[in-house]
């Protein structure tokens, strides 16, 4: 990848927005770029190299493992997002991995070291990473109390909601998403069976509000989200 490429990938990015053009041709010295497939994993929490990752292109999922072995979704990893070991530190204790969802991913990623130089010389990117990362524990932290304090059918809205205002394209009268998740992934979710999120999705269809395919899921009525 060019030096240019990689410089307007940096530059694009809210949180280097403060920082100078020599800081940031700095700044690609020390960035991994990669790109991925649908399917490829692309960090293990157990790594003996911790990072830092920037997505730039795609949807990533984080999958937790717990002791019996059972997977489930911890996060929808979007456009812009970071993930990786976002507190500095590597932690032996977690155990979870990143796996792409969309057909083309693009990442850049930082050696933690190498990350932790960086706020130490630049106190006002360190400030709004700081915020990054807050909102982001914030928006974890909503999402668990929604799995606790609402309905199977609640949860499901609020995810679509939330999936909308992030990604949604206006398409005459309709809301179109991008379908990269499967009716499992989406049960996951939101915290229940995967017949329960597939009886829930058919009721929308069913109701006018939605029509769902494995590519997309086109909104036709926003009053099904109030």
């Amino acid at each position: 990848m060019s030096e240019e490429l990689k410089y307007w990938y940096l530059r694009d990015h809210k949180l280097f927005r403060t920082l100078s053009f020599m800081q940031i041709k700095q700044l690609c010295i020390v960035t991994g770029f990669k790109k991925a497939q649908k399917g490829e994993v692309i960090y293990f929490s157990s790594s003996d190299v911790p990072r830092i990752f920037l997505l730039k292109k795609g949807n990533i999922k984080i999958v937790a493992i717990d002791d019996d072995g059972n997977e489930t979704i911890k996060d929808i990893i979007q456009k812009g997002d970071l993930f990786g070991e976002l507190s500095l530190e590597s932690d032996s204790q977690s155990n979870e991995y990143a796996k792409v969802l969309s057909n083309d991913v693009a990442i850049c990623s930082f050696l933690i070291s190498d990350f932790e130089e960086l706020l130490l010389k630049n106190p006002s990117l360190a400030l709004i990473y700081t915020k990054f990362v807050g909102l982001k524990m914030k928006r974890i932290k909503n999402s668990y109390a929604n799995l606790i304090s609402k309905d199977a059918k609640t949860r499901l809205l609020q995810f679509l909601k939330d999936w909308i205002a992030k990604e949604g394209k206006i398409v005459g009268e309709a809301v179109i998403l991008e379908n990269y998740l499967t009716q499992n992934d989406i049960a996951q979710i939101i915290c229940t069976s995967r017949q329960t999120a597939t009886q829930l999705l058919n009721e929308l269809e069913a109701n006018g509000i939605i029509s769902y395919s494995r590519k997309e899921i086109v909104i036709h009525n926003s009053l099904g989200f109030a």
